[in-house]
């Protein structure tokens, strides 16, 4: 790793941040690309891909807790830290940064939420898919039965009445 004017330069396969270690700063990839890998038992699992733009590691600013997964240069990168005092600072000379942040993060929730939707139905017991599956087609759960269905039955009804 070397230190240039901004942020740091770091080598293909180094390690930026990693996972479990207690985070005090967030990160801006000023140039190259990153991986997001997160340790599991059985070995690690890429998670993310980063490019120029990017930021990661925002979390510590907001809570001190352990890294929840590793960063790593693919091919050689430049990063900037950000501490959480430097960025309270930015906030305050330019509030619309804090929004950006916001939505940056918003963005990543919804991503995650989709995948985790998407998980648990392809882990999901065949009738617990079918059961999804006949709700948004329309079937009233109460009874199993088609709602449009009653809805002309009805009218079938109030149409023999009338005529009779």
């Amino acid at each position: 790793m070397t230190e240039g004017a901004l942020g740091k330069t770091y080598r293909n396969g180094e390690l930026i941040v990693r996972q479990g270690e207690e985070g005090n700063c967030m990160y801006v990839v000023q140039a190259g690309t990153l991986e997001v890998l997160r340790e599991e038992h059985d070995g690690s699992v890429r998670i993310a891909v980063m490019n120029t733009g990017d930021i990661f590691g925002e979390m510590s600013i907001f809570e001190r807790e352990v890294r929840s997964a590793s960063v790593r240069a693919l091919g050689e990168a430049r990063v900037l830290s950000i501490d959480k005092k430097t960025f309270l600072r930015r906030i305050q000379e330019d509030p619309p940064l804090a929004f950006n942040l916001v939505k940056i993060m918003a963005h990543r929730i919804r991503m995650l939420s989709e995948e985790v939707a998407s998980l648990k139905q392809k882990t999901a017991p065949p009738a617990a898919r079918v059961n999804a599956q006949e709700r948004r087609a329309g079937q009233d759960r109460r009874h199993g039965r088609d709602r449009r269905a009653g809805v002309d039955r009805r009218t079938a009804v109030v149409g023999r009445l009338r005529n009779a």
